[in-house]
């Protein structure tokens, strides 16, 4: 055995190019079945230490920030989370602008969430929406703020006037994760688990990951500039006033110099943590939390999120029950390291079931196994995204894994021990949406939708085939994405958008299309419950993208419940040629989530003897040729990284599957 990576044979299913294709249909040869992995191994994966936020660490932090904020004269709003998402604190000093508003189209032409101008407190929910995204996208590999998330989820890698031409971020769309009104994150006041962003996850400087002991406790974020935006232009320095303050905050709960986003690269780029430094900083005194509350400013209750009666809170431990992410116990996986996602009191939420769709619906016993498979994928891979400390071995990636059927439904979910939060709700839409455009009925579904436009013709002529979006194609996400950028090929200038896209004129990361649309007025009811003076407007369901008719009668949700996405990490599911469910991975690079899912699906197909597999190769989207101005090209269907397992110089892993 060259590595373990199943518990099958692998030398059989290792054995040619990934590239871009990942060629074969269905699962291959059947080599021998091999014993599973013992349950008690070498550990392998960074592991965060059971640390959080205390009540005095929490006033701690807003006192740094107040003193820089008094220092800098701009009056601000802070917000603090733990790793989770719990708000702990939201501060408001005197006189701070906390209204909000967003950037317009670049043609004045807006459309989705393009131009907003909201009322006080508005600023508050989107602090909350940045201090998620600092804490959600960072690790003990890796620490990322909302600038590192600005500079990976635009249309183009990094954001600058010099560099169009050059692909989308990796992360293009991720703004439109962690939804409000997500079915998979939990609500104020429930403690355990993920939680909801009030305008999703956010891009605007001013928002950093707080760390204990080389792991992350939580964030801060500080609003105040009434802006809420995101920076084009990365070669410069903004000079953000936001971002300063919220550095400042940090003083005492900084990461690791070596694990910044500024150590890390992608394409060649190095990412960027923050413009301000310490040199930034004026303040020279802290005053006492007790001396700045009721004087200085005040606790805010923000609707649905936080409530000021409360005080100031302490932060769950990540990995405690409590904090609804934690280890497996031995009666739901004997795999080492695997954690899952639980309620917070002891039942895990996404434990393997059946599918909810039908005579070939997927059994228990075969998500089970696509999830264990993909996870022994993970154990092995290299990660990109993460950086070794003190001697560690080379870092490996850390995904959470999600399988779902045809309706949607979730039918498992297990992540590794530092994964990142925002995948918890970011991997299921990856699988939903990877599902829900290769079904029969996507094309009809969309087209009795009101929020859909002209989404469905769009495709139609765009790929040239007034079939498109019936079922005829299996779509990886990777494909999908393909046709919702701005440009098709992404990033060629001069091309049209792809068929789900708006015109670059027109596209920012508030206006990216169809998936835009879809969610476009979940955010704005919800953020007009959060401002209701009179507290009766009711808040969203956590049903996203459309109304009541497009409910499956048999999980009582929308398909595509939490909202689509855009980039890469899912393959549809399939069972003797019939599309039976999706898996998605996410939390490393692309190409490892790619890799990831599609491997650990090949793989299970073999260990329960070819029930199951990858699409049939005649029916993969990277069969799709579109035509250009110029030649023509094709979607894609996987990308896996080359030479991608730690202790192995095997290549081109998922070719011939």
């Amino acid at each position: 055995m060259r590595h373990k990576t199943s518990v099958v044979a692998i030398a059989a299913l290792l054995t040619a190019s990934c590239g871009g294709g990942g060629g074969g249909s269905g699962p291959g040869p059947q080599p021998e079945q091999q014993t599973p992995p013992p349950s008690a191994a070498t550990p392998v994966f960074q592991t965060p230490q059971l640390v959080g936020l205390s009540v005095a660490d929490v006033q701690q932090i807003i006192a740094n920030g107040v003193a820089e904020a008094q220092a800098q004269n701009q009056p601000s709003g802070f917000v603090v989370i733990d790793r989770v998402g719990n708000v702990l604190a939201v501060f408001a000093m005197n006189g701070a602008n906390l209204t909000l508003r967003t950037p317009p189209a670049p043609n004045g032409v807006n459309s989705a969430l393009q131009n907003l101008t909201l009322p006080a407190p508005a600023a508050l929910a989107g602090g909350i929406s940045k201090a998620l995204t600092s804490s959600y996208f960072s690790s003990v590999g890796a620490a990322f703020s909302t600038r590192t998330a600005n500079d990976i989820l635009q249309e183009t890698l990094p954001p600058s006037a010099a560099t169009r031409g050059l692909e989308s971020g990796p992360l293009f769309s991720v703004q439109f994760s962690q939804l409000p009104c997500s079915d998979v994150s939990s609500q104020f006041p429930n403690r355990a688990g993920t939680h909801r962003g009030p305008l999703g996850a956010g891009a605007d400087p001013g928002s950093f990951p707080l760390y204990r002991n080389g792991t992350v406790v939580g964030a801060v974020a500080v609003v105040g500039d009434g802006v809420y935006g995101f920076d084009t232009e990365y070669r410069d320095n903004d000079r953000n006033v936001e971002e300063v303050i919220a550095l400042a905050a940090t003083r005492g709960f900084e990461p690791p110099a070596e694990i910044r986003a500024d150590r890390v690269t992608i394409d060649g780029f190095l990412l960027r943590y923050s413009d301000a430094t310490p040199a930034d900083f004026r303040s020279t005194t802290i005053q006492p939390f007790v001396a700045i509350n009721g004087t200085i400013g005040n606790l805010v209750s923000v609707r649905g999120y936080y409530a000021a009666g409360g005080g100031v809170l302490a932060g769950t431990i990540y990995g405690t029950e409590a904090s609804g992410v934690r280890p497996a116990t031995a009666l739901e996986y004997t795999i080492p390291e695997l954690w899952v996602v639980s309620d917070g009191l002891g039942n895990n939420r996404f434990p393997p079931i059946p599918g909810t769709d039908g005579v070939n619906a997927l059994t228990a016993a075969e998500v089970r196994a696509m999830l264990e498979e993909a996870f022994l994928v993970q154990r092995q891979a290299r990660a990109q995204l993460r950086i070794e400390r003190n001697g560690e071995p080379e870092a490996r990636a850390q995904n959470t894994i999600a399988v779902v059927d045809t309706n949607g439904q979730i039918l498992g979910l297990v992540r590794g021990p530092d994964a990142l939060p925002d995948a918890i709700d970011a991997v299921p839409q990856k699988a939903r949406t990877t599902v829900f455009f290769s079904s029969p009925t996507a094309g009809a579904y969309l087209a009795a939708n009101p929020r859909s436009g002209n989404y469905v013709a769009a495709v139609r002529t765009f790929l040239g085939d007034p079939a498109a979006l019936t079922g005829q194609t299996a779509f990886s996400l990777r494909a999908i994405g393909n046709i919702a950028r701005p440009w098709f090929p992404d990033g060629q200038l001069g091309q049209p958008p792809g068929a789900l896209s708006v015109p670059i004129e027109q596209f920012s990361i508030f206006n990216t299309g169809l998936q835009a649309r879809l969610i476009e007025q979940d955010i704005l009811d919800h953020i007009g419950f959060i401002l209701d003076p009179t507290l009766t407007v009711p808040d969203v369901p956590q049903r996203c993208t459309g109304p009541g008719s497009a409910i499956v009668p048999a999980t009582g949700r929308n398909r595509i419940n939490n909202g689509i996405t855009l980039f890469a990490g899912g393959v549809p599911i399939y069972r003797n040629g019939v599309l039976v469910g999706a898996i998605a991975a996410s939390g490393d690079g692309n190409d490892q989530s790619d890799m990831i899912a599609f491997l650990g699906l090949h793989n299970a197909g073999i260990r329960l003897g070819g029930a199951i597999g990858n699409a049939p190769v005649a029916i993969r989207s990277d069969r799709i040729n579109v035509p250009l101005q110029q030649g023509s090209s094709n979607l894609r269907y996987i990308r896996c990284p080359f030479a991608p397992f730690v202790g192995t110089q095997d290549q081109n892993v998922c070719d011939g599957k």
